[in-house]
């Protein structure tokens, strides 16, 4: 597989932790650096363990996973969405209230946003292709963009307040509907 298919596939897998990391970018302001780091770590490291596992799984996962990883992702997606959504609305006054850096909330926001990862290192395995190569590249594409969302939702944030975080619960939800839909019309 090319570098340059391998590298399609980091962006096209890092769009979901993309959407996060924007949206932990508005739970503070100014931009915190380690803040920043934590969540790019997080995001990046699923995005790279993912297809390793689903690679050296190979087929007999795929059988187990395929019959539930959509209802998975739609679980973990649209009940981190509609936290969102309630935590923006519920207060007015809540600088600090939504902090997704906990430890907790970034495994199940790191878990949600790569188990995509995980059927495209099943693929891989398919294609007798090497996993470490694409894995740190799906890891690193994911690391930065997810560093970028994370400053992008601190920076301009601002401009929308609490509707933007709306915003990103919805997305969150809409992707979790599309992944369901996805699998479901298949």
């Amino acid at each position: 597989m090319s570098l340059i298919s391998i590298f399609l596939i980091a962006v096209g897998l890092s769009m979901d932790a993309f959407a996060v990391a924007v949206t932990c970018g508005l739970a503070v302001r100014p931009f915190r650096l380690g803040y920043a780091l934590r969540i790019a770590f997080f995001f990046g490291a699923f995005q790279a363990l993912m297809p390793i596992l689903g690679w050296g799984a190979g087929t007999g996962l795929l059988a187990f996973i395929n019959s539930f990883d959509h209802w998975l992702a739609f679980v973990l997606l649209s009940g981190v969405g509609c936290k969102m959504i309630y935590e923006s609305l519920r207060k007015k006054e809540r600088k600090n209230a939504c902090e997704p850096v906990a430890l907790g909330g970034l495994l199940v926001l790191s878990v949600a946003t790569s188990i995509d990862a995980l059927a495209v290192g099943i693929s891989l395995a398919f294609l007798k292709t090497v996993i470490i190569v694409p894995a740190l590249i799906i890891g690193a594409v994911t690391f930065v963009l997810s560093f970028a969302a994370v400053w992008l939702g601190c920076r301009f944030g601002h401009i929308f307040e609490n509707k933007f975080e709306i915003a990103g619960g919805l997305i969150l939800m809409a992707i979790a509907f599309k992944i369901l839909l996805g699998h479901l019309m298949a």
